[in-house]
């Protein structure tokens, strides 16, 4: 009897527990070191988390798509935390989810053109051109869009991403409205919108 009582107890409990008391929270576990577990993520670390106060200044996010095929990011991920500072991007997202954290925080890959988008054809550009570069903003590199570049990212991307770009926001204090993609702010390839539909979904899901 007792045990029954306990057990209806512990289960009331768990009904009546708020579910934010429950899960864990996403915002502190970006402000973490290490390599932490990060709830809806599955993260291979290249490079740990350092003290965040200590990272590289990144003020915006800048959505890529590579022209690879599936299972690219890896390659792409190792090459990068090989030579941090070439053109590439410091995480990567296979089409499975998985998400490749490739360079160290404090580092800054080569990637954007340079911000030289000025006609307002996508958002306005007076706040981005020339200023929303590889020095300001963090890039988040998809793969998998070989050989259509048209193709959209995947089911599994779209749920990392909608997870990563939180995390993203929470660990360096950027505001929704500068998650960016990268035909936005560059003159891209014209066959596609490079980044667009990513940096769309971002937006609209919002806080």
């Amino acid at each position: 009897m007792n045990f029954r009582l306990l057990a209806t107890a512990l289960f009331a409990f768990a009904i009546l527990t708020p579910a934010s008391a429950q899960s864990p929270d996403l915002a502190a576990i970006a402000r973490g070191s290490g390599t932490p577990e990060i709830p809806g993520l599955k993260m291979v670390w290249l490079a740990p988390w350092g003290d965040v106060a200590k990272a590289h200044p990144w003020r915006n996010i800048i959505v890529h798509q590579t022209e690879g095929p599936a299972g690219s990011a890896r390659g792409g991920a190792q090459e990068q935390a090989k030579n941090p500072t070439r053109r590439g991007v410091t995480v990567w997202v296979e089409t499975d989810g998985t998400v490749y954290w490739a360079v160290p925080e404090t580092l800054v890959p080569t990637h954007t053109d340079g911000a030289d988008r000025n006609d307002n054809k996508y958002i306005d550009n007076g706040p981005t051109f020339h200023q929303v570069n590889a020095v300001t903003s963090i890039g988040v590199e998809f793969a998998g869009n070989y050989p259509d570049v048209t193709r959209g990212a995947t089911e599994a991307q779209i749920a990392a991403w909608r997870v990563l770009v939180k995390v993203l926001r929470a660990r360096y204090g950027i505001p929704l409205d500068r998650v960016y993609a990268h035909n936005w702010i560059d003159y891209k390839d014209a066959r596609y919108c490079e980044g667009c539909a990513l940096a769309t979904l971002a937006r609209q899901w919002g806080e």
